[in-house]
C-alpha cells in the first residue's frame, strides 16, 4: 500500500503505516478507563493517534523519537483528523523510509541561509561587525541555527523553522526601516538574528522535539543573553570588548520581545528597535501559526475553523489563499 502522509490523510480510512511518536502520555477518561494519546508525525506534518482502554504495560517501550506501526481508521474531531488506533507496535528497520520523515528542503534551507548571510553583510558598524562574525564562526551554532525549529507547536514547528522565521522578520523589518528612519537598521537586524537564538538551547530537535532540561529552567530569552554574552566575553578577551551600552541594547530585545511580563519578558521593550522587533515577531508567529490552523482545518462542510482558544476566535478558511 502506497504511504498515505500526514498532510493527505482524510476522515474514515483505514491505516497501516509507519509513523515516528513525537509525544506520548498516558490518560485517564472520564470513566476512569486508561489510554494512550500519541503525537506522530511524518515529514509533512503531525497527527494525534488515540488507543482506547489499555492496560499500563501496552504503553511500555514506546518513547519518543521511536518509529512505530499504527493500525487503525481515522475520524474528524473539532476539524482536526485523527486516529483511532487498534495496534501500535515498532516498526522494523526494513519498512522505515529516511526520506518520509525527513521534513528539511536542502536546497531552501540553503537558499534561506544564503538570504540571512546577505542581510547580515550589510552590518557595517564595527562592534556589530564583531559580535556578528565571531558567531558566525561557530560551527556547532551555525549548524544548530540551520536546523531548530521556532517553537515546539503553533508556529515555525518544522525544522528549519527559526531560520524561516528569522529570515521573514529580516524581510519585513526592511520595509519597516523604509518607513521608519529613526530606527537603527542594522542594530535592529542583528537584534532579529539573536533574539530566539536561545532555542537552539532550549529545544531537543534531534529526532523529537521538546524542551530541553535547561531550556525548561531557563527558557530562550535568558539563554540567549548567555550564549550572546560568552561570544562577547571571548571578544573582550581578544582585546576588542563590545561597548557596554551597545549591549545592553542587544540584550534588552531579547529579553523584551516577548512584548508583555505575563508573556515571559521580564521586561517591556523601551527602545524604538525592541518596540519594532516586538511587534514585527507578532505579526509572523500570529500570522504564520493562523496559515497553519487553517491548512490543518480537513472539515469540508464548513467555511469556519472551530473556535481557537489561544487566538480567542474563529477563522475564516478562504481568507488563506492556496500555496
Amino acid at each position: 500500500m502506497a504511504r498515505i502522509f500526514v498532510a493527505d490523510l482524510q476522515p474514515n480510512i483505514d491505516i497501516n503505516q509507519v509513523f515516528r511518536i513525537l509525544d506520548k502520555t498516558l490518560r485517564t477518561n472520564r470513566q476512569g478507563s486508561l489510554y494512550l494519546h500519541l503525537m506522530l508525525g511524518d515529514r509533512t506534518g503531525t497527527v494525534t493517534a488515540m488507543r482506547w482502554n489499555i492496560e499500563p504495560t501496552h504503553a511500555e517501550g514506546l518513547d519518543r523519537g521511536d518509529f512505530v506501526l499504527v493500525r487503525g481508521t481515522t475520524q474528524l474531531f473539532n476539524g482536526q483528523i485523527q486516529i483511532i488506533a487498534r495496534d501500535i507496535d515498532h516498526a522494523l528497520p526494513a519498512s522505515i523510509q529516511a526520506d518520509d520523515f525527513e521534513a528539511q528542503d536542502q536546497a531552501r534551507n540553503d537558499a534561506l541561509w544564503a538570504t540571512l548571510n546577505q542581510m547580515l553583510d550589510s552590518v557595517t558598524e564595527p562592534h556589530l561587525r564583531r559580535l556578528v562574525d565571531a558567531l558566525l564562526a561557530d560551527d556547532a551554532l551555525v549548524a544548530a541555527f540551520r536546523q531548530a525549529p521556532a517553537a515546539v507547536k503553533n508556529h515555525h514547528s518544522q525544522v528549519g523553522g527559526l531560520l524561516q522565521h528569522v529570515v521573514d522578520l529580516m524581510r519585513l523589518a526592511e520595509h519597516a526601516c523604509q518607513v521608519y528612519p529613526q530606527v537603527d537598521r542594522q542594530l535592529l537586524l542583528v537584534g532579529i538574528w539573536l533574539h530566539d537564538i536561545g532555542k537552539i538551547e532550549e529545544l531537543r530537535f534531534d529526532g523529537e522535539l521538546s524542551y530541553s532540561q535547561p531550556g525548561q529552567l531557563l527558557g530562550h530569552l535568558v539563554q540567549g543573553v548567555l550564549l550572546v554574552d560568552r561570544a562577547a566575553t571571548q571578544l573582550a578577551a581578544g582585546g576588542e570588548p563590545i561597548p557596554e551600552v551597545l549591549l545592553w541594547r542587544i540584550h534588552h530585545m531579547i529579553l523584551s520581545h516577548h512584548g508583555r511580563l505575563e508573556h515571559g519578558s521580564p521586561k517591556l521593550p523601551m527602545t524604538l528597535e525592541a518596540i519594532l522587533l516586538h511587534q514585527l515577531d507578532n505579526l509572523d508567529a500570529k500570522v504564520n501559526a493562523c496559515i497553519q490552523l487553517i491548512q490543518a482545518d480537513r472539515d469540508p462542510d464548513s467555511e469556519w475553523t472551530n473556535y481557537q482558544p489561544a487566538l480567542e476566535r474563529k477563522l475564516f478558511k478562504p481568507s488563506c489563499l492556496p500555496g
